[in-house]
């Protein structure tokens, strides 16, 4: 897997990089450790300065010149779309086609495709599917994170080498959780939630806080969108004032901050993936939110106690459940089992870079 004339093995990382997301800042650090010394890295990124924290090695391509990027894939010798739901729609068409056109391009120039720790969707428009079930068969493997992904490709790309195995977040090293300090909520702006959703939430976290007597840290995942939620809410007037008094904002800026901000929580709750798997990779005790068909999964198998946000019982429901899970961290057994098959994402990756 060689440039003619180059020498050089080159890999063209693709992924929502360089965008304030730690979910996908963890997704990249779990891919560079599982590619092998020997190749040399393009890696798609917004923030270049954030790249270089995550992959100094590595040289940027800046994500958002559709340029840029396809010129990057004639320099490399082969091209990964590395982790989240990156053929879906839901962001929008233009995302979309954005990923669909980098195919194209790789597979006219010969280049081998890896979908690497994917979830394929959500495909809300009629246009989406049928694009996506044209370029999909381009690919030359694909490794999915859910199962109605994998099934979703076997019917569009039978001959399309896939496997489906947790997300690759899970392969992050465990942590070890000290409890006994805070609770830590890791939500997100949600269109599930009106001001009165949002008041059952914020009325159940106020008594939760006032019943461990427990500070409240907002982890603020993503840093543009979440960051801002607490102050917001507060201008709405959705914010007991024992609640605000008790609360403060984190915005971590490495996946490291998360584990620390974790491993001293009495209880988490995240609504993001990402923020549910970093948090049980502590073995920390949680109740998730569910927005999303993949947080009702990851959660479900990490044995972690889940709401609805769409089907939100009373507060009173809210807190039995919050209380029954705080300070009861996770089986380390089952976090392991779950790791183990999460490995299944690196073998795959370790046959394509073979062929």
């Amino acid at each position: 897997m060689t440039v003619a004339g180059t020498g050089t093995r080159t890999l063209l990382l693709c992924g929502y990089y360089g965008e304030n997301n730690l979910g996908d800042d963890a997704l990249l650090l779990v891919l560079l450790q599982q590619i092998p010394a020997g190749f040399s890295l393009l890696i798609t990124a917004n923030d270049q300065e954030a790249l270089r924290a995550l992959a100094p090695m590595a040289d940027g391509v800046a994500r958002r010149s559709l340029g840029s990027v396809l010129a990057a894939v004639g320099r490399a010798d082969a091209l990964i779309l590395g982790g989240g739901s990156l053929l879906q729609d839901s962001t929008s068409l233009r995302s979309l086609i954005y990923y669909l056109l980098l195919i194209v391009t790789a597979r006219i120039q010969r280049r081998p495709i890896l979908l690497w720790g994917q979830g394929l969707g959500p495909l809300n428009r009629p246009t989406s599917r049928w694009l996506v079930r044209q370029v999909l068969p381009l690919c030359t493997a694909a490794s999915w994170r859910d199962r109605s992904s994998l099934e979703r490709s076997r019917r569009w790309a039978p001959r399309l080498p896939s496997q489906m195995a947790p997300d690759p977040v899970w392969q992050m090293p465990p942590q070890s959780w000290s409890g006994g300090v805070s609770i830590v909520v890791c939500w997100r702006p949600t269109s599930l939630l009106d001001d009165s959703g949002w008041s059952v939430l914020l009325s159940a976290l106020d008594d939760l806080a006032e019943q461990l007597q427990a500070p409240v840290r907002w982890l603020a995942f993503h840093q543009h969108q979440d960051a801002v939620l607490f102050d917001a809410l507060k201008e709405r007037g959705l914010i007991p004032a024992s609640l605000a008094a008790r609360s403060s904002t984190i915005v971590p800026r490495s996946v490291e901050t998360v584990f620390a901000t974790v491993r001293k929580a009495r209880l988490v709750v995240p609504m993001r993936l990402h923020a549910l798997i970093l948090a049980r990779l502590t073995g920390c005790p949680m109740a998730a939110l569910s927005y999303d068909p993949k947080v009702e999964a990851a959660a479900e198998m990490a044995d972690v106690p889940w709401l609805k946000l769409d089907k939100l019982p009373t507060a009173a429901s809210i807190l039995s459940q919050w209380l029954a899970a705080a300070d009861s961290p996770a089986d380390p057994q089952t976090i392991e089992q779950i790791r183990t098959q999460a490995s299944a994402h690196g073998r795959m990756l370790e046959q394509f870079l073979q062929r």
